[in-house]
């Protein structure tokens, strides 16, 4: 086994993870089998219950781990499906290390933080690595591994000893550490600063690791002697200076990387059985950065949420849509709307956002509302369900925003003027949204209906059926704690609102679609968290193609291009017009 480490400095959020991810998508395009392990210094034991405020979305795996969004960028980037322990996180290794120590496995010693904590650490890292994430089941034989947080963290001091220790463990050929920093570039002066750089990787090997790659961030393209400066200073050799500026999509990064020949790098310092010409699989990756910079038709979407102020809480949301969108020829232009400005309430305390929000909703070509918790903005939500239903905009609704098509529909379209879900309204007359008991113990970590579950259609006639490819079932990741009511259901279906997908028993309703209507479908589980750059997910492609008015043409032609077909054969020089026949039809 192979361990490149990531490790940052300077600032956070300063692109460990799609680093992490570019460096994987380079070696499996080398033929490897490469798995990712994600440590956040927190001691949260996950994800699950932080606002996304915090930290971003809560990514959800297949195995109802709630972890950090960094997992959702290993999953898209490498293809791959990884596990609740592929997120370590302080909180969990203290936790496992109390459990043996009150089971007696340390008796007689005292427990700390080196070297039980350490252990601990290594042991999990180890263990995990081993794990297949791929579809053959086979043990990958590269594990990157990124550390959170920056380097002097103190809540990180005890993940840094550990791979101090590790490093010597696993030893030299097998162990490589990549340091990612900050070059930046103040206007004042408008000259590229190394500084910060050095301090960093300076306080890295006063900690016992020395980087064998130092990866600079930066706004602009890095010149040579800033490269030459930070060579000298840091002790590497220049060709172990790389550099990464700011670019069109993420797309580019693996691109900037294998240009920068860290494939030859890695070859030598890992000793890999592999060639110095990545496979077709980064030339896909090449085409499809080419493409995305050559879009030229616009679709809109307005993204109708309450976390709207900080676009990574609907990180996996936007992929989607930006993969759909790539798909068919369009660029995204996703407009974030907060729910609360398109109620009433703020039309009288400000009525210049009001009118605004209105405006951006009026104009989408599309609408799609998320999934959310707790009831502020829920009017606001209902209030652009209701439109898209009423203009037959195109519309999806993702887990609350499917719970809330069914409130909206019971309100204006059944005369239930009280309809409600319990979660915001205990006491409605009419529970169209009810809680799910069993999930809803009290505890309010890891207790919701979490992971892969099967969803079987009900019926031929489905909208969503055919854009899967006309399964029987599909299986979906959830994270919810409320459901549709299932014994009203038949009041909804004799008005047209269809419940064409459950789950294996029956009881659970997991999509909606509209009768009449170009296309408006709900969906209980989250589509998003399985889409893939040249895999889209299919409800989010369905809202493209019709937002686009390409959809019908999609359906008659059997939905037989795929996204990745029309990624296979693309040459430098293609035209966006030539890749996707369904463009300008309508």
């Amino acid at each position: 086994m192979k361990y490149i480490l990531v490790t940052g400095g300077v600032i956070s959020g300063i692109g460990k993870g799609i680093i992490a991810s570019s460096i994987g998508t380079i070696l499996k395009s080398c033929g490897l089998r490469v798995t990712a392990i994600k440590i956040d210094p927190y001691i949260n034991i996950d994800a699950g219950t932080f606002s996304p405020y915090e930290h971003g979305e809560v990514f959800v795996l297949n195995d109802g781990g709630e972890v950090d969004l960094d997992l959702g960028n290993y999953e898209r980037f490498l293809d791959i499906n990884l596990y609740k322990d592929n997120n370590i996180t302080t909180g969990k290794i203290y936790q496992h290390v109390i459990n043996k120590e009150r089971h007696g496995d340390y008796l007689g010693k005292t427990v700390q933080v080196v070297p039980h904590i350490t252990d601990a650490v290594q042991e999990w890292v180890m263990n995990q690595a081993k794990v297949p994430v791929d579809d053959d089941k086979k043990e990958p034989q590269i594990c990157v591994i990124e550390l959170g947080g920056t380097i002097g963290d103190i809540e990180g001091m005890p993940f840094v000893e550990a791979f101090r220790q590790f490093q010597f463990k696993a030893k030299r050929e097998n162990f490589c550490n990549i340091h990612v920093s900050l070059v930046p570039q103040p206007n004042a002066t408008g000259e590229q600063k190394t500084k910060p750089t050095q301090n960093s990787v300076r306080a890295l090997r006063g900690l016992g690791l020395s980087p064998d790659l130092i990866v600079c961030r930066s706004a602009k393209p890095i010149e040579m002697a800033v490269k030459e400066k930070i060579s000298m200073f840091c002790h590497v050799e220049p060709e172990q200076v790389i550099f990464i500026h700011d670019v069109s999509s993420t797309y580019r990064v693996p691109i900037l990387l294998e240009e920068q020949g860290i494939i030859k790098y890695f070859k030598q310092r890992l000793n890999l059985p592999i060639d110095d010409q990545p496979s077709d699989l980064l030339m896909k990756w090449k085409k499809m950065a080419c493409r995305y910079e050559r879009l030229l038709k616009v679709c809109s979407i307005a993204l109708v949420g309450k976390y709207t102020k900080l676009s990574d809480c609907y990180a996996s949301v936007f992929k989607a849509l930006e993969h759909s969108a790539l798909a068919i020829n369009y660029k995204l232009d996703l407009m974030y709307i907060d729910s609360t400005e398109l109620e009433h309430s703020t039309e009288a305390e400000n009525s210049v956002k009001y009118h605004q929000a209105w405006h951006k909703l009026c104009k989408a070509d599309g609408i799609l509302v998320p999934g959310g918790f707790g009831i502020r903005g829920t009017e606001g939500k209902l209030q652009a369900i209701s439109w898209a239903r009423t203009k037959k905009k195109p519309f999806l609704g993702v887990c609350l925003g499917m719970q809330l098509a069914v409130v909206e529909f019971a309100r204006n379209c059944l005369n239930w003027e009280d309809a409600n879900s319990t979660e915001f309204d205990p006491d409605t007359k009419n529970p169209v949204v009810i809680d799910m008991p069993e999930h809803n113990p009290g505890d309010m970590g890891g207790t919701m209906r979490l992971g892969k579950r099967r969803t079987v259609f009900k019926t031929e006639n489905s909208v969503l059926k055919k854009l899967y490819g006309d399964e029987m079932f599909v299986e979906e990741r959830h994270r919810h704690r409320y459901e549709v009511n299932p014994e009203l259901t038949h009041c909804f279906e004799e008005k047209g609102l269809k419940f064409v997908g459950h789950d294996t028993e029956g009881n659970r309703m997991e999509i909606i679609e509209l009768e009449n209507h170009p296309y408006f479908v709900g969906v209980q589980f989250h589509p998003e968290f399985s889409s893939r750059p040249m895999k889209p997910s299919p409800p989010y492609l369905g809202l493209l193609l019709a937002a686009t008015g390409t959809l019908n043409a999609y359906l008659q032609r059997g939905c037989k291009l795929s996204p990745s077909d029309s990624y296979s054969d693309l040459s430098d020089d293609s035209s966006p017009e030539k890749e996707f026949p369904y463009s300008d039809t309508s």
